[in-house]
């Protein structure tokens, strides 16, 4: 393979940034979906709840290090100096009502960086952080935001259904997916319904999925468990016999355990073949690999607490615009998002009566040099 040069890769332009014809009009529609199922479960757990990912299985204080040396067109934005930045990581899956782990979906982690400075994302201008939300799987389950609305309206008539007949709807859809695996394909409807494999989370590989800006360039992230202690873990079945067994997995780790990831960059070559728009449409690795731009470390810790809850579940809404301009979320997906986000931090601070957090949640946190 050659190496590649910065005249390799699709520049950024701002007119990639500009919405579609009925982005207000999906994006009221995204919000009232969304809100209904926050309002199903305030009225079950007497409790704002995230009208997704409600449930969190590590609440994590790490640092990203960001090494000098490299590349010209990763080192952008963030990356574009050394150093080392406080990092709060909250690991969940996709649900927005609380469901025993025995229900088997798609995990995600949500980071926030401390500390970071520069030029905001509109609506951002007071929170020197920058955040990435990536999910075990490489692409987006919808093309566009009219079939994102389709399958979030399939997903919010789910909420508030029996926890039990979820339980058994997922192992059979558990199983479903082994079959199709075993034959070379996936399902990713099937795996939102509650047929993911039950791997230990803390040997997934994440992905943000949808474009962002990486400075002068377009990029897509991947966070890829890389110290020994975490490769052990891929592909490991947990037994999901207990309401919590993710999160008891998690904690068991942490309790003497350091984990390595590395973020990496898939940077786009060309906008026909990687595009910004379609958002289920896989980048062709070969043409240009995922390449480390940081490393992400967390010692041993309490990895969850009832006080961690209530400081990060409840305190910090997490969203990939609050962030850098050099960083802008991309395509339809993305843009929907932001209005969504913002609803949903609204809901959970009127209702919770605590104002969600615009720094970091642990004191001190921020750059370090």
């Amino acid at each position: 393979m050659s190496v590649p040069t910065p005249d390799t890769f699709a520049r950024y332009d701002e007119r990639l940034a500009a919405p579609g014809p009925d982005e207000a009009e999906l994006a009221a529609d995204l919000v009232e979906v969304l809100q209904s199922i926050q309002q199903i479960t305030l009225e079950d757990e007497g409790h704002g709840l995230r009208a997704v990912h409600a449930k969190s299985h590590g609440l994590l204080q790490a640092t990203l290090h960001i090494d000098d040396g490299l590349a010209p067109e990763l080192a952008q934005g963030l990356f574009a100096q050394p150093g080392r930045y406080d990092t709060v990581l909250r690991m969940s899956t996709t649900p927005g009502d609380l469901l025993s782990d025995r229900v088997s979906t798609p995990r995600g982690v949500a980071m926030r960086i401390c500390g970071v400075e520069g030029a905001r994302l509109e609506g951002s201008e007071d929170m020197a952080v920058q955040e990435f939300i990536l999910v075990n799987g490489p692409t987006f389950n919808a093309p566009n935001g009219k079939a994102f609305l389709r399958n979030l309206k399939l997903l919010a008539r789910t909420t508030d259904r029996m926890d039990r007949t979820k339980r058994v709807i997922s192992a059979i859809l558990r199983g479903t997916e082994r079959g199709l695996e075993a034959i070379g394909g996936e399902s990713t409807k099937l795996k939102a319904m509650g047929g993911e494999p039950p791997n230990h989370i803390l040997g997934e590989t994440f992905f943000s999925q949808l474009p962002i800006r990486h400075g002068d360039y377009i990029a897509k992230y991947q966070l890829v468990p890389v110290s020994t202690s975490l490769r052990a873990l891929t592909d490991v079945r947990l037994d999901l016999k207990d309401d919590d067994a993710i999160r008891d997995a998690v904690v068991a780790f942490f309790g003497a355990n350091t984990a390595e990831w590395e973020l990496r960059a898939q940077l786009s070559t060309s906008l026909e073949d990687m595009p910004v728009e379609d958002a289920s449409a896989e980048w062709d690795e070969v043409r240009s690999p995922f390449r480390t731009v940081a490393r992400l470390v967390a010692g041993p810790q309490a990895a969850w607490t009832q006080a961690l809850s209530r400081e990060i579940d409840d305190g910090v809404g997490f969203s990939p615009w609050h962030g850098l301009a050099t960083h802008r979320p991309l395509g339809e997906i993305m843009r929907l998002r932001k209005p969504a986000y913002e609803a949903s931090h609204r809901f959970r601070a009127q209702q919770n009566g605590q104002p969600l957090q615009r720094g970091c949640p642990f004191a001190g946190a921020g750059a370090r040099g």
